[in-house]
């Protein structure tokens, strides 16, 4: 019962004003009491968190906690790329020459994802869809390490991106509020775009400056959402190990840049 309450706060609101309400509590002194229950239920790995569960004054800052140095440590190898998140993959495919993923069962427009002048480069390229759970630690960090070569916002209204979000909703991953950041590592571009859920569209950004490190954070979300990956043509192979769907964390090896 109170499993099913919580996720329905964290999946399935959507509107301005019930997500302005639950942030308002969640981030409110009274919303500490909910975080041991919160932590039981959803199987938090509480030996791998930074502090304490006592130390955390609020719901919010618990879900954005950060982790013990040294718990993620990502694939050193210099083309490697890494999750950038603990998740599901909850898919993996082409990106057709229409420009349209497909995934569980349903099309996504990767021109309305990305905008028509953004989208042709990934055209042929390879896509990953990693999804959060309330349970995974919510900080996103850099698959790779480049630089910076544009960063826009796209979408208003935020639906759910959980599995039934993705089978039954309307057009959550191309149409959801977004924040999508282009990363150069060599000659191959990557998108990273994280795809908001609720909180009025809270994906908060920490980087500085133009240069990302792979491994390290970019990120975060405020409460549940999802993250895509979106590789050109020829500049990316997959791990033969990764299979969809599969559980990952954060700095482990999904494939190489060529």
């Amino acid at each position: 019962m109170i499993k099913s309450f919580y996720r329905l706060m964290i999946e399935l609101t959507n509107g301005r004003w019930t997500s302005a309400l639950l942030k308002r509590f969640a981030q409110s002194k009274w919303s500490r009491l909910a975080i041991p229950s919160f932590s039981k239920i959803f199987n938090i790995n509480e030996s791998e968190m930074e502090r304490e569960i006592k130390d955390y004054g609020s719901l919010h800052e618990f879900f954005i906690r950060r982790l013990k140095e040294g718990v993620r440590v990502p694939d050193e190898s210099p083309d490697s790329v890494v999750s950038p998140v603990d998740a599901v993959i909850e898919d993996i495919g082409s990106i057709q020459s229409t420009r349209i993923i497909t995934v569980k069962g349903k099309d996504y427009s990767i021109s309305e994802m990305l905008g028509e002048e953004k989208a042709e480069k990934y055209t042929g390229g390879t896509y990953m869809i990693f999804y959060l759970s309330p349970s995974h630690y919510h900080r996103i960090h850099s698959p790779v390490t480049g630089k910076v070569e544009d960063q826009w916002v796209l979408g208003s209204k935020s639906y759910p991106v959980n599995k039934w979000g993705l089978r039954f909703g309307r057009d959550t991953l191309s149409k959801n509020y977004r924040n999508i950041t282009e990363v150069v590592h060599g000659t191959a571009m990557i998108a990273i775009v994280k795809v908001g859920a609720m909180f009025v569209n809270s994906i908060e950004l920490i980087h500085e400056g133009d240069h990302l490190e792979k491994g390290k954070e970019m990120a975060y979300f405020s409460f549940g959402s999802t993250v895509i990956l979106l590789f050109e043509k020829g500049k990316f192979e997959l791990d033969s190990s990764l299979k969809a769907p599969a559980h990952i964390k954060v700095g482990e090896r999904i494939g190489n840049l060529i």
